[in-house]
Formats: structure tokens, sequence, C-alpha cells
């Protein structure tokens, strides 16, 4: 994580000059994002970032910062998970109908939908590295198992929770929800495990290169595992979230939020690369918001959701070039 969010000095001539990194770049583009739309809201009679546009945005990017705090996690071991949306889904099922609005249900309900998520992630992490299965393949794979469940067993929302469990979706503190201070908290914790730990910087060698990983000493499989359960379960905190909104379990919440493609476009936004080794959370909160607030900007705007489409790719196409290019340079250097 180091690696994206200090500045690096470049002395020529006898002068020290700074390099913008792709977590420092992320959120100037938020900025300039937020400006933009602030401009082109208003010029319809609106307001971008009053108290009810910064609520949408921070609310929009509480569960997609969730999930793609896991995936960070994951794609910095080159890996990466496409079972979350769908996992998501299933996960607000486990939770509702353990609670079935009961209020003694409520820890059970969590402990249950956290493990069965964990389950998941192990998995996920052993198909990799067990059997050799390429990740988008494996959490394809999965990701089927748990929609045909899904499509056999279900036809639409499901369970209840109890009113005081839905204080985890409404509840703010100021203009703040308490669901995102959450997110944030744990965003940093997972920032201090990636730059501060030892476990973290096995996650980054094993992005770089495995094979020199494993000859250094690092048990690379477990590396692998560990980050997909950890994915896994931010996931199932995620689908507690939205259970928490919506009041019943339902099938396709993952899938019709996008959390899976979303997720990755957000890691990816926020400078970590694909193929593992560089990046980190910092990064990705920022790719997180960029994605929220163009959300926001659309619907006030009124955008059809294909032109939503079409500018979320664009954004994303320019981004990954611009960072190939920024990388190249540093290379030729």
């Amino acid at each position: 994580m180091t690696a994206t969010v200090t500045r690096q000095p470049v002395r020529r001539n006898g002068t020290t000059k700074f390099r913008l990194t792709p977590t420092m770049s992320v959120y100037i583009a938020l900025v300039v994002l937020l400006i933009v739309g602030s401009i082109l809201v208003g010029v319809q009679g609106g307001v971008l970032l009053d108290h009810g546009g910064i609520l949408n945005i921070l609310t929009r990017g509480t569960v997609l910062g969730l999930v793609a705090i896991g995936q960070t996690m994951v794609i910095l071991t080159g890996s990466l998970d496409l079972s979350v949306a769908y996992l998501i889904g299933l996960c607000s099922l486990i939770a509702a109908e353990t609670m079935a609005g009961d209020p003694g249900m409520i820890v059970p309900a969590v402990l249950l939908t956290v493990g069965f998520a964990a389950v998941v992630g192990l998995v996920n992490g052993l198909v990799i590295t067990a059997l050799k299965v390429n990740a988008f393949i494996a959490t394809l794979g999965v990701a089927l198992i748990i929609r045909g469940y899904l499509e056999n067993n279900y036809t639409g929302p499901a369970g209840s929770v109890p009113r005081g469990f839905q204080h985890l979706g409404y509840d703010r503190i100021g203009p703040i929800p308490v669901s995102t201070l959450v997110m944030l908290a744990l965003a940093v914790i997972a920032w201090w495990y990636l730059s501060r730990t030892k476990g973290g910087y096995h996650v980054y060698a094993v992005g770089g290169d495995v094979e020199v990983a494993r000859l250094s000493g690092i048990r690379t499989s477990r590396t692998i595992v560990k980050m997909h359960v950890l994915c896994s379960v931010m996931a199932g905190l995620a689908a507690l979230f939205l259970v928490s909104r919506l009041g019943s379990g339902a099938p396709y919440v993952g899938t019709d939020g996008g959390y899976d493609l979303e997720s990755i476009a957000a890691v990816v936004l926020g400078g970590t690369l694909l193929s593992g080794g560089r990046g980190g959370v910092a990064g990705t909160i920022g790719g997180v918001l960029i994605l929220a607030t163009l959300d926001t900007i659309f619907d006030d705007l009124g955008v059809t959701p294909f032109l939503k489409d079409v500018v979320r790719g664009a954004v994303l196409i320019v981004a990954v070039a611009l960072y190939a290019r920024s990388q190249l340079a540093r290379r030729v250097r």
C-alpha cells in the first residue's frame, strides 16, 4: 500500500520533483468530479452537495465500499472474486430468515451470516490453491452454484428483520450514516493490516510474484485463501447492511447492484493493479466515492441506465489507460 500513497521524490538537475501516485490522482479526480457535477446539477436547478446529495453518495458508497475493501485484498494477491454479488443475496436471506423479526436472534443471525460467508471464501480459496483452478473460473463457478440455489428456492424477498436492527441502515451522526463510519473503520483496519503487518507484506509479495514469494518462504496458498475468506466476509457484512435497510432478504439484491464488477471497477480506479502486488485500500475508497458520486449525478440529471453504463465504462477504460501509461513511463526512466 505504501507504494501508492507515498510521494516519490525525483531529483533532476539539483531540484526535487514529486510524482502523483495513483492514490493521489484518484482523489484529485474525485474533487474535479464533484466540482463539475455540482455545476451540471446546478444548471438543472438542483444542488449536488446538499444534505440529501451527501447522504446519497455516502449510502451508495457504503455497500460498494465494504465489498471493494475485500476485493482489494484479493486482487492484491493476483486473484479476484466474482461470487460476491450472489453471495450478498444469499447472505441477506440467511440473515433475514434467521432473525424472522425476533430481536433475540440478531446476534445468532449475524454470526451465522458471517460464518457462512467465510466458508464460501474458504471454498473459493481452496479451489484456486489446491485444485489450481484459475480465480476467474473458480469464483464464477461458485457464483453459478449460488445462483442456481437462489433460482430454485426463492422467487422474491423472504424473512424479516426486527426494527432494532434497522438502526444500522438508517441511523446517522449528522449527515454521515453510522454504516458509513463502520465501513471507513474497516477500511482503516484493512489499510493497517496491509501496510503495517507481516501478513500484509505477504499479500504484496504474493501479488508481485507468487513463485518468488514461495521461494522466500511465504506460504502463498495460505495467504490467498485468507484473503478470499476476508473478501467473502466483507460481502457478508455488506449483505447485513442491505438487509437492515430493506427489512427482509432479497435473493438478487447483490446482482441488481452489480457489486461484483462494480467492486472490481472501484479497485482498479483506485490504482490497484489487476495483476496484483501494487495498490491499496486508500485508493479503493476514492474509486468507490467516484462511482457513488457518478451515480448520484446521473440520478439528479435523469440520465438513462444505458448512458450510465457507457460513462462508467469510459471512465474505467481511461483510468486504466492512464495508469498503464504512467507505469510504462516509470520503467523507461
